[in-house]
C-alpha cells in the first residue's frame, strides 16, 4: 500500500488540511492518507490547551466518510518530542509492506535542513513537497513537489477568531465546528 503521512498539530484540523491530503491523494496515487497528529513538535510551540485526545476527536469528524482518510496516533502514543525519523522507524516496522510518504508544506521545506536524522529520513521515504503562500519547495534534498490550489489557512487564525468569538464558520469542516462550538474550545 501507498501511505501519504501528514503531520501537524491539527489543532484545529480545517479544510486547507482536507484539501492538501486530497491532492496529494490523487496526484500521487497514493492509496490512503494517515493524518497523524504531534504529541511535541520539536518546531513549534503548542499555543492552547486543547488535550490531544480532543485534537484527535476533531480528526476523526473531519475526516468522516473518506475511505481513504485514517487516524495514525503512534506519536501521541510516546513521550518527548516528535521527530520524524523516529516515527517513520516504528511505523515500517509495524507496516514493513507499505510505501511510505512524507507531506510538508513549503514552510517545511524549507526548515528540512534543520530535521534531525533527515539523511536516514531520505533514504527511507519519499518526501511529498507541497507549495504554499509565501514559501518556495525548492530544495537541495530530493522531493517530489505537486501543486494544489493555494489555501492561505491556518490554525493559529482559526484559534484567534475563536478565541476573539468571531466567525471561523466554513474554515473548518463542519463537524469540526460544532465540536469547537459544543466544547467552547479556544475561548
Amino acid at each position: 500500500m501507498k501511505i501519504g503521512i501528514l503531520g501537524g498539530t491539527f489543532n484545529p484540523p480545517h479544510i486547507g488540511h482536507l484539501i492538501v491530503a486530497e491532492q496529494v491523494r490523487d496526484q500521487a496515487g497514493l492509496d490512503e492518507i494517515w493524518f497523524m497528529p504531534n504529541a511535541v513538535p520539536p518546531h513549534k510551540v503548542m499555543e492552547s490547551n486543547v488535550t490531544a485526545p480532543q485534537r484527535v476527536a476533531m480528526i476523526k469528524e473531519a475526516i468522516r466518510g473518506h475511505r481513504h482518510f485514517r487516524v495514525e496516533t503512534i506519536e501521541l502514543e510516546r513521550e518527548g518530542p516528535s521527530y520524524t525519523y523516529e516515527t517513520m522507524r516504528l511505523l515500517r516496522g509495524k507496516h514493513p509492506h507499505h510505501d511510505f510518504s512524507f507531506i510538508i508544506g513549503g514552510d517545511m521545506v524549507e526548515y528540512l535542513p534543520k530535521w534531525k536524522e533527515i539523511d536516514e529520513l531520505l533514504s527511507t521515504i519519499t518526501f511529498i513537497g507541497v507549495n504554499r503562500p509565501l514559501y518556495s519547495n525548492d530544495s537541495s534534498y530530493e522531493i517530489t513537489s505537486l501543486e494544489i490550489p493555494a489555501i492561505d489557512i491556518s490554525s493559529s487564525r482559526i484559534r484567534n477568531l475563536a478565541k476573539e468569538k468571531r466567525s471561523f464558520r466554513y474554515l473548518v469542516p463542519d463537524d469540526v465546528y460544532r465540536l469547537i462550538k459544543g466544547e467552547k474550545l479556544y475561548e
